[in-house]
């Protein structure tokens, strides 16, 4: 999950910029400010794997259901269990959204970002500091209060079901999710009943009254996508994330084996990643994988994620029947809103939010 910011006491040609967005800067021809480099792009760290062997896994949601063979679900089951341990994500096919639902939700992200900026400004972030207002278009450097943080070349619209939306593209985003929320559940249940859990185990943490934003992200062209990220390297903090790429432009990569491996765009399929708290609720069998966004020189790139919290009062804690002698509590008991706060703001600083919720 990315957050809204801006730099504290920017110079004066960098304050010029900080009224622009992101989309504005790449048209005008400007070279981007310096509070969009990484001084680390370069470090080892941060190499792309050259080897083709690596990828992320492809999990069939249709051999999990209750019309394939108990061999099919044995075998796939199995297939997701490995994934979740070792990626962290998937690409998710056989989930039974239409071509069609999938292409409209690409294409209403399209006419958005195509409107002019006064057009999109109607649409614009609140000026509050409040960490869970993630409603409106924006970008980091249209954010509230980041002191220092290095800024990520994208726009945002962020949205919540069941608001006012641009475009009247309202009932386009409603389908999408009812049908989302549906293959969520059945991965959900798949997921706990591979660690030997009752299906609804990961469910009852998240609670009757689930938090779902969706979020409309435009990775514009940059002309130094050596040293500027769409989306600098995170994991997200919420339990699941459902990701819709753009179907032709790569940009995401994920890291695995100390170093990053793009993932490559696949229509039809929605990338489906672990969130820290689900993380947490597995108590830490299931990883929530580090993973960026990069910039390219000529292509737009767009790209939809659906992603799925706890309602704010609900406590989340690790399941009680994966805590034994030879597995020990990893994570103590929290309020999702005290971890998400705390979440935030190890975001910001580049770190990970484990330190504070582990034992």
């Amino acid at each position: 999950m990315d957050t809204k910011g801006v730099l504290s006491s920017p110079s004066q040609s960098q304050s010029t910029a900080q009224l622009k967005y992101v989309q504005e800067l790449a048209t005008s021809g400007e070279e981007p400010p310096p509070k969009y480099f990484h001084k680390n792009v370069n470090d080892k760290g941060n190499q792309v794997t050259t080897d083709d062997s690596l990828s992320v896994p492809i999990i069939d949601i249709s051999r999990l259901t209750s019309n394939a063979s108990i061999e099919e679900k044995e075998e796939e089951m199995g297939k997701l269990k490995s994934a979740l341990n070792s990626w962290g994500m998937f690409q998710a096919v056989g989930h039974g959204i239409p071509q069609n639902l999938l292409d409209d939700m690409y294409n209403i992200s399209k006419k958005f970002f195509d409107l002019p900026v006064e057009e999109k400004q109607r649409y614009a972030l609140s000026k509050d500091d409040e960490i869970f207002d993630l409603q409106g278009f924006g970008s980091d450097s249209m954010g509230a209060n980041i002191n220092g943080q290095v800024l990520d070349w994208s726009d945002r619209l962020r949205y919540w079901p069941g608001d006012d939306s641009p475009l009247n593209f309202r009932r386009t985003l409603d389908e999408y999710s009812v049908q989302v929320r549906s293959v969520s559940e059945i991965i959900l249940k798949e997921m706990a009943k591979s660690l030997g859990l009752e299906d609804d185990d990961f469910l009852n943490q998240l609670g009757d009254r689930q938090y779902v934003y969706t979020r409309f992200s435009f990775y514009p062209p940059c002309s130094r996508p050596d040293l500027v990220y769409g989306l600098k390297a995170h994991t997200d903090g919420g339990a699941i994330t459902f990701l819709l790429q753009d179907p032709e432009v790569r940009g995401l990569q994920v890291h695995k084996y100390d170093q990053w491996v793009s993932v490559p765009c696949m229509p039809g399929a929605l990338l489906v990643n672990i969130g820290d708290l689900l993380q947490i609720m597995s108590n830490g069998i299931f990883k929530s994988p580090l993973h960026r966004a990069v910039t390219n020189t000529e292509r737009t790139r767009i790209s939809v994620a659906m992603f799925y919290l706890p309602h704010m009062d609900q406590e989340i804690e690790p399941v009680a029947a994966l805590i034994d002698e030879s597995n020990p509590r990893k994570y103590r008991r929290m309020k999702a809103k005290d971890f998400l706060e705390a979440f935030f703001q190890t975001y910001l600083q580049g770190e990970r939010v484990y330190d504070w919720a582990s034992i």
